[in-house]
Order: C-alpha cells, then sequence, then structure tokens
C-alpha cells in the first residue's frame, strides 16, 4: 500500500506547479502559499474509507492524504482523534438541539498546533532540514519545540514578551532557543525571517511552507468521520493565521473527490475573531479579497492576535465559497463564555476556543444560525497554558 499520494504543490494565487521532492516555501513567483494536491482518484480506487477508522488511532491513521512518503519520518506524540464532546446543558440554555465541540486541548503540547507541526517537521525531517524557526503567539512555540526535538532538529523561536509562559516555558524545557520580542507576532515574524534568511533556518511559519496546513486538514477528516460522513451544518472557528479553517475547507474539498461523503452538502464556515484585532471581520464585511493590516492589535485571546494572516486571500475565499460569515467578539464575552463552558459543561477552553461559544450566542441573536442545525464549535486548546504565572 502506498503511504502518500502527494502528487505535487501548486500555487494557492497564480496556480504554478512545484516538486514536493524539493524544499518548498511559499511562491516565488506571486508570493502566495502552496497547497499540496494528491493523486485523488488512485487514492479513491486504492484506499477502503472505512479501514482508516479500524487503524492505530492518531493523524496518521490518514497517511494516503498527508505529505509524508516514507513511514520512519512521521513524527508522532499522540496528535489527532481529538473528542468530538456534545454539549446538552448548553444547547438546552440556547435552544438548540444538536451543539457538539471539537475539543483539540487534549492534542499534544494541549492545542491544535500539535497537528500542523507533526506534518510540518516530519516533512521537514524527510527533506533533510536541520534546523526550524518559527515566530508565535504561544502554542505553536511549544508544539514546534517538542516535535523539533522528537525530529532530532535544533529549533529557535521567537515569541512576544507577553505570551503566556507557559507557552515560553515549554518551548525552552524541549530545548528550543526563545527569543522574546517587543511588540507583536508580525514583528517575531519579521525578526524570524531575517533571521533564516541570514543563517539558512528552515521557516515553518503559518502558510510560508506547504506542510502545516495538511496536519491542520485531518480536523475535517475527522469530523466528516464522527458525523457518518456527513458534515456539520455550521463550523465556528476561532481564526488567527486561518490553517485550521482552510485546512478543513481543502479536506471537504478531497473527501468529496474520493467520493468518501455521504452527502455533499457543506458547513457554513464562521472565522471569529476579537474586537481588538479583526481583520479578516473587516475584510468580510467590505467584500475584499484581501485584509489590512490591523494597526494597535490587542486582545487577551494571544492566538487572535494576528494584525495579519499570510493566507488572508484563502480565508476569505473560504468563507465566501461556504457561505460563511466572520464575527469579531470582545475580550469580557470571551471570559463570560470561558467560564460558562467550564461550568455548564466542565471544559476548561483557551480564550480563542471560548470566543466561538462567544460568536455562537451573537449569531442566535441575529438569526443567522438556526435552532435545529448542527453546529460544531473548535476548542483550539487547554485554559491551563493561560493562567498567569505568578
Amino acid at each position: 500500500m502506498k503511504l502518500s499520494f502527494l502528487s505535487y504543490l501548486e500555487c494557492s494565487g497564480c496556480g504554478e506547479n512545484y516538486n514536493y521532492a524539493e524544499l518548498n516555501t511559499f511562491c516565488p513567483i506571486c508570493q502566495s502559499p502552496l497547497l499540496s494536491r494528491y493523486d485523488l482518484e488512485s487514492a479513491r480506487q486504492h484506499v477502503d474509507r472505512d479501514a482508516i477508522t479500524h487503524r492505530k488511532k492518531g493523524m496518521w491513521r490518514w497517511h494516503e492524504v498527508l505529505p509524508v512518503l516514507n513511514q520512519e519520518n512521521q513524527i508522532f506524540l499522540g496528535e489527532g482523534d481529538t473528542p468530538l464532546l456534545s454539549l446538552p446543558h448548553l444547547e438546552k440554555e440556547l435552544r438548540l438541539s444538536h451543539l457538539y465541540v471539537k475539543d483539540e486541548s487534549s492534542n499534544p503540547t494541549g492545542s491544535f498546533k500539535a497537528r500542523g507541526l507533526a506534518a510540518a517537521i516530519s516533512k521537514a525531517k524527510e527533506l533533510g532540514v536541520e534546523k526550524v524557526i518559527i515566530p508565535t503567539a504561544g502554542n505553536a512555540g511549544g508544539a514546534l519545540a517538542a516535535y523539533a526535538a522528537r525530529a532530532g532538529l535544533r529549533a529557535h523561536i521567537f515569541m512576544p514578551k507577553d505570551t503566556p509562559f507557559a507557552n515560553i516555558e515549554e518551548s525552552r524545557m524541549a530545548g528550543a532557543d526563545v527569543t522574546l520580542v517587543d511588540g507583536l507576532i508580525s514583528d517575531a515574524a519579521g525578526m524570524a525571517g531575517e533571521k533564516a534568511r541570514n543563517e539558512g533556518w528552515f521557516d515553518v511559519s503559518t502558510f510560508k511552507e506547504p506542510y502545516r496546513v495538511e496536519g491542520k486538514k485531518i480536523m475535517g477528516y475527522e469530523l466528516a468521520e464522527a458525523f457518518d460522513w456527513q458534515l456539520p451544518d455550521v463550523i465556528i472557528y476561532p481564526t488567527g493565521g486561518g490553517t485550521g479553517l482552510v485546512g478543513m475547507w481543502k479536506a471537504f474539498d478531497e473527501l468529496e473527490t474520493l467520493g468518501w461523503l455521504e452527502n455533499t452538502k457543506r458547513p457554513r464556515m464562521v472565522s471569529v475573531q476579537a474586537d481588538g484585532c479583526a481583520p479578516v471581520v473587516k475584510a468580510f464585511k467590505e467584500g475584499a479579497s484581501f485584509c489590512d493590516f490591523w494597526i494597535n492589535a490587542h486582545t487577551i485571546a494571544s492566538g487572535l492576535r494576528v494584525p495579519k494572516s499570510f493566507a488572508d486571500h484563502l480565508i476569505l475565499q473560504d468563507i465566501y465559497e461556504s457561505q460563511g460569515t466572520a464575527i469579531a467578539v470582545s475580550d469580557e464575552s470571551i471570559l463570560e463564555s470561558q467560564s460558562q463552558l467550564a461550568a455548564m459543561e466542565g471544559i476548561f477552553a483557551a480564550p480563542e476556543g471560548a470566543a466561538t461559544l462567544a460568536a455562537l450566542k451573537e449569531l442566535i441573536k441575529q438569526g443567522w444560525i438556526l435552532p435545529e442545525e448542527r453546529i460544531v464549535l473548535f476548542n483550539t486548546g487547554s485554559g491551563l497554558k493561560y493562567i498567569d504565572h505568578k
């Protein structure tokens, strides 16, 4: 059995094709992200959808639609197969029939970032990379450090000084060099990019290499499987860099081509941001194709403090295509929803995850969501990682 049906890389902007056997970043012609393309017709003939369910649990059971070609290069710490939990008390409170949370906090290093970094570091190792660098507002740093350690690669991480302490400490504990930066993730990205260019580090920033999105897309495959190969009506997703939202929409395309879906009705994708940093929401309201850089970004949800995503065009394209929406919520509503999720359902969500509940309440008020719809919130990480170090 073929481990992967990876075929080529395609520029999401100009459509130029690139060789997956070479080390690629983003398109040198138009500076757009590259996306992995698979021989899905061949996969459709050779891969039994239902057999995947019986494989050993974890992200890599979907290896045919992941980019790693040799099993020894799969860096696995237990990522994937996070629980899809019903929320009965909140259902009753909000007068909904089918409300769920996909709880990503059980991933290694406590967040969904483990999925993307598992794929990116595995592929980097396969392509002979020895040292990796990343800018991060938090959870991606700890994930990079852990997977790089497991793969035997050197790691350097640039983080804003106000990054939650747990993220800084776990990164250092896993042996990464950590540089704390005065400023935002955009400032950290500038410094990481410069060091990468000058010293030959491989930059695994969001969408500046092709493979983090591949790890994240498996959330979409898991959702389809959990709902018996149908998709929910609405997915509410916290959006900073946007890899998860773009990845899941890519997964739904692939699932349809593979013939694995029982029906092809797609979810409406909701991008949730914070009032203090909402470039996607602003662009969406204006009907724009790209985001403006958000000046003076601030929010307690550090993962949402991304003034402009490198993949802004893809994020907006997927929201429009899904007939979804983008919504900003206040820090006060995030904290209130975080308490509500914990007190009513026993889930201590990261602020980014709690933002999805705050958004849901607003969308119900607007009449955008119907009571009988199947709705999935995404909790992207554990609230434990945001407790202040005293």
